[in-house]
């Protein structure tokens, strides 16, 4: 009988991500110099570890947190197989996750727009205010971390989620002898 071996529960997954968040913020800290980038890093690292990590892919602690916006996962759930190297590995994993969830986010944002916008003004915006909206939101980011945000903010999310994805390998290791 072939069974997957037992991974570490989601209490053991937050343990985990609570317990590297203080190390994760002073490596961005020596890695950054800023201690605007290092808290962005370490929240990053907290959304990554308790909301934005592979197990999305399974009815685990971390889809339930998402309450009623958990339905955005649901295609996540049915294209990609539980454990598998899209949702588990270390390189694509995290990857895969925000362009998905980026653009879930801007279908709905730019349809949420478009409907307020006809309701409140009887028209449509043009295409070209979508852009600019965008850019100037990107601008203001930048200017409030600089220019490197998305590079810790990515990096605190792709180790959250490595953090879950080495727990569980090692568990496995530790039992079976295989990854």
């Amino acid at each position: 009988m072939n069974v997957e071996p037992r991974m570490p529960s989601g209490k053991t997954h937050d343990s985990i991500t609570f317990l590297l968040t203080v190390p994760v913020i002073i490596l961005f800290w020596k890695i950054t110099g800023s201690v605007a980038l290092s808290a962005l890093a370490g929240s990053s690292f907290l959304f990554g570890g308790l909301m934005f990590g592979p197990d999305l892919d399974t009815r685990s602690v971390q889809y339930h947190r998402w309450g009623w916006f958990k339905a955005l996962w649901y295609p996540y759930r049915f294209f990609f197989p539980h454990r598998s190297f899209w949702t588990h590995g270390l390189i694509f994993g995290t990857l895969i996750r925000l362009i998905y969830f980026l653009g879930v986010f801007t279908l709905l944002a730019v349809g949420g727009f478009s409907i307020a916008t006809l309701l409140i003004y009887g028209s449509q915006p043009e295409g070209i205010s979508y852009v600019d909206t965008w850019s100037k939101a990107g601008q203001y980011l930048r200017g409030l971390f600089g220019e490197w945000f998305m590079y810790v903010v990515f990096g605190g999310l792709w180790v959250g989620a490595a953090s879950h994805s080495l727990a569980d390998w090692a568990l496995s290791y530790i039992k079976t002898g295989k990854p």
